[in-house]
C-alpha cells in the first residue's frame, strides 16, 4: 500500500463496498520462489470478514492450500495518470491515482460438499447485476457438462484478517486543484477515468 498516510485513511465500510463492487481480484501466496498469483472472482460476506472464491484443481495456489495458508486478495479498483498540466499551479509532477485494497488472511480449503452451493451462489450475484436479463442457472447444463465442471474445481474461504486500502486521489492538493485535474482525467488515459474523476472530486471520509 501507498506510503502517504493521507492515501491510507479510507474507512473499512468505504474499502470494502468497493472490494463488494468489483468481486474481482488477484489471490497471492508466498513461496520460497516468486510469489503464486490468481485472477479469481469471489463472494464477500455480509459481514466482510470472509470472502469465498473457488480455484482449479490444477492451480498452484489450490496445490499448495491442501491446509490453510496465509494469503492476500488484492483488489483494484479505478485508476489513471494525471498530468500536472491539468492541476493549473506551477511546479508540480506527474502522477498516477489509483483504489486499491488488500485483504489480508488465511485462505482455508473447504468441502468439496460446499462447491456447487458455493458456484450457485456466484452466479446468481453476477447474473443479478445485468439488468433485463433471465438469470442463467447451473440447471441449463447438461449433467454429463455439469459433472465435469465440478471435477475440475475446489472450493476456498478467505478467513480476512486485515483490511488494507489506498485511495490516491490527490488529497494532499487542495480542493479546487484536485477538482482541476479531475475534470481533465477523462482527455488521459487508464482505466475507469470517469468513476476515477468522480473519486478524484469527491474523495471518501478518513476513519
Amino acid at each position: 500500500m501507498h506510503p502517504n498516510p493521507t492515501f491510507r485513511q479510507t474507512d473499512r465500510a468505504t474499502a470494502l463496498a468497493m472490494v463488494r463492487a468489483r468481486s474481482f481480484g488477484i489471490l497471492t501466496l508466498s513461496t520460497e520462489g516468486a510469489p503464486l498469483l490468481s485472477h479469481v472472482p469471489f463472494l464477500l460476506s455480509e459481514s466482510g470478514k470472509e470472502a469465498d472464491l473457488h480455484l482449479v484443481r490444477s492451480n498452484p495456489i489450490a496445490r499448495a492450500c491442501a491446509a490453510p495458508r496465509p494469503v492476500t486478495l488484492a483488489v483494484s479498483g479505478p485508476d489513471g495518470y494525471v498530468s500536472p498540466d491539468w492541476y493549473g499551479i506551477e511546479d508540480q509532477v506527474p502522477t498516477w491515482n489509483y483504489t486499491a485494497v488488500h485483504l489480508i488472511g488465511t485462505l482455508h480449503p473447504r468441502p468439496v460438499s460446499e462447491l456447487e452451493p458455493l458456484l450457485a451462489a456466484q452466479s446468481a450475484a453476477f447474473e443479478a447485476r445485468i439488468a433485463d436479463k433471465q438469470p442463467w442457472t447451473m440447471d441449463k447444463m447438461t449433467a454429463e457438462t455439469k459433472a465435469r465442471f465440478l471435477r475440475m474445481i475446489l472450493p476456498f474461504r478467505l478467513e480476512i484478517k486485515e483490511v488494507q486500502s489506498t485511495f490516491k486521489l490527490g488529497q494532499n492538493k487542495p480542493e479546487e486543484v484536485r477538482r482541476a485535474a479531475a475534470d481533465k482525467l477523462t482527455e488521459g488515459f487508464g482505466n475507469e477515468l470517469q468513476a476515477l474523476a468522480r473519486d478524484m472530486r469527491t474523495p471518501p471520509a478518513a476513519k
